[in-house]
């Protein structure tokens, strides 16, 4: 099949990349954004300690919010993680809901460990602005070395705008021995990206068909090819350009 001429030089252009980039391509557009607009200093993690107090019968609990992403982009996944641990007496947790940032949808997983066990699903359900999981019978143990965690998985909207951070609602709490708490400000924080000249190429491949089994190496591609083919693509579809302004 013949090639047009762009699609040569592309081709070419993707091969040399190849070969000084390590298989990796940046046209520091991230960098650019960063430069002109400095989102926000926010962190990853936070904590809440509860007690020891009268309300905690001399407990104290501990409360532990963080997500697995520094910075990100639309479309990716990120995972909340929540971890509540007790030093002392014997509280149970019954209940746990989190407020997912704004724009957010359902989450996609949720994972729960709980005294010690392994790991297992979980059903989140909506439960006003946020998603709950609720023991089944008399609650989750936390005792001492055993805490609860649970883990939830994301996927970022297309609402999100690059340069700005993302922060969810936090949670709440229910259970007895004065486990039970509000916690709106035990928040996760992450920032938000353009995405790179690599995701973008493997957004355009899967929506044109040439991450598919149509779209794979064989005797009659190459990598260069099949790359270049992908970022003319990206440069008619429009979408680097969409990037640059």
């Amino acid at each position: 099949m013949s090639r047009s001429p762009m699609r040569r030089v592309v081709a070419a252009a993707a091969a040399g990349a190849l070969v000084l980039g390590g298989a990796s391509a940046s046209l520091g557009l991230g960098a650019g954004v960063a430069g002109a607009q400095e989102a926000p200093a926010c962190s990853q993690t936070s904590q809440a300690v509860k007690g020891p107090s009268l309300a905690t019968i001399g407990s104290t609990h501990t409360y532990d919010r963080s997500v697995d992403a520094v910075e990100t982009t639309a479309g990716q996944q990120v995972t909340y993680k929540t971890v509540v641990s007790s030093k002392g007496g014997l509280p149970v947790v019954s209940s746990l809901k989190e407020v997912p940032p704004t724009g957010f949808a359902a989450p996609v997983s949720a994972r729960l460990t709980y005294n010690g066990g392994a790991a297992g699903p979980i059903e989140a359900l909506p439960d006003g602005n946020g998603y709950k999981i609720s023991a089944s019978a008399l609650g989750w143990l936390v005792t001492n070395g055993k805490p609860l965690v649970l883990e939830t998985t994301y996927v970022v909207p297309n609402t999100v705008t690059p340069g700005s951070t993302v922060t969810d609602g936090g949670i709440t709490v229910g259970g007895t021995v004065g486990i039970d708490n509000d916690l709106p400000d035990l928040n996760a924080c992450f920032s938000v990206r353009l995405p790179n000249v690599g995701e973008t190429v493997l957004s355009v491949a899967d929506a044109t068909g040439l991450g598919s089994e149509e779209g794979q190496l064989s005797s009659t591609g190459s990598v260069s090819d099949i790359l270049g083919d992908a970022l003319v693509d990206v440069i008619e579809s429009g979408a680097i350009e969409g990037m640059l302004s």
